[in-house]
């Protein structure tokens, strides 16, 4: 199948990577087109223009940054849907705003484009591995005709509803990712402190009721002091205010939401290109 992909980020290249071990021909674009080589190098196609991907494309997915960085992409000069042709589908993967889904798919509408917002979790291993977990808002038939591609970049793959619902069901998986890096941190500094060795509180840890992924995955990094981004600090710190917006519009308080806000906000000042796992980095003694 004809692919497109914008964005060949962290996630993006072990993406590319899977599809194009699928034999699918892939066409990318990226900002800056030295970090796309590495996908090149492996028979992806480059493109000048988002649009000029799309026009290559029967399906054009799309993972970048910010919810302005989808507006750019998709409805700017070059973007998607100037390059779009009728009965062509466009899936944004980004974590961005529900509401924002909800305006592309409108759009996708008005020009005979369909559109799905798909948002995953799993990090650089996922992506690398094809593990990934996604979690589509869009119609039903389109689900379905995009399914077969998802199932080459993750394995729990779920339609949370109408368009906007995947990064409704985003937004609350990473409430909880949120929480449970903040833990996996607090958990560290406390061990820390009371002089036990952290590869035993490792073990007992994630064996017993304290397990979490967070602490699976990102515990080993930091005991071997990688802080190497598979989920940058900047971009958990603005999903954690897109959760928290979507919130106040939805009545709700979300008090340690709110405290996981301000965590990351003052991580973010000089560990904002860093793994989320430098939050350990907060507490003195992991700061270095």
């Amino acid at each position: 199948m004809k692919i497109g992909f914008v964005g060949t980020g962290v996630m993006g290249t072990g993406i590319i990577h899977n599809l194009l071990a699928a034999k699918h021909e892939v066409t990318v674009y990226n900002r800056t087109r030295v970090k796309a080589e590495p996908v090149m190098a492996l028979g992806a196609k480059w493109a000048a223009t988002p649009a000029d991907v799309a026009r290559a494309a029967d399906i054009t997915f799309t993972m970048v940054g910010y919810p302005q960085d989808v507006s750019d992409v998709w409805t700017g000069h070059d973007g998607l849907f100037s390059g779009a042709k009728p009965g062509d589908i466009l899936v944004d993967m980004t974590t961005s705003t529900p509401r924002l889904a909800e305006e592309l798919a409108e759009q996708g509408r008005d020009v005979g484009v369909a559109v799905l917002d798909a948002p995953v979790s799993g990090g650089d291993i996922g992506a690398k591995n094809g593990t990934l977990s996604i979690m589509v808002g869009g119609e039903l038939t389109v689900y379905a005709q995009v399914l077969p591609i998802f199932q080459v970049m993750g394995e729990n793959i779920v339609r949370a509803g109408a368009a906007g619902k995947g990064q409704h069901m985003k937004m609350s998986n990473n409430i909880g990712v949120a929480a449970t890096v903040v833990g996996m941190a607090e958990s560290m500094a406390y061990a820390q402190a009371a002089g036990l060795n952290l590869d035993d509180a490792y073990n007992v840890w994630r064996n017993g009721a304290a397990g979490s992924w967070s602490v699976t995955h990102y515990m080993p990094r930091v005991l071997a002091e990688d802080f190497a981004a598979g989920f940058y600090v900047k971009h958990l710190l603005k999903d954690l205010r897109i959760a928290l917006d979507a919130a106040a519009d939805m009545g709700i308080d979300l008090p340690g939401t709110r405290q996981a806000e301000r965590l990351f906000d003052q991580l973010n000042q000089t560990h904002g290109d860093e793994g989320v796992q430098a939050i350990v980095k907060l507490w003195a003694a992991f700061a270095g």
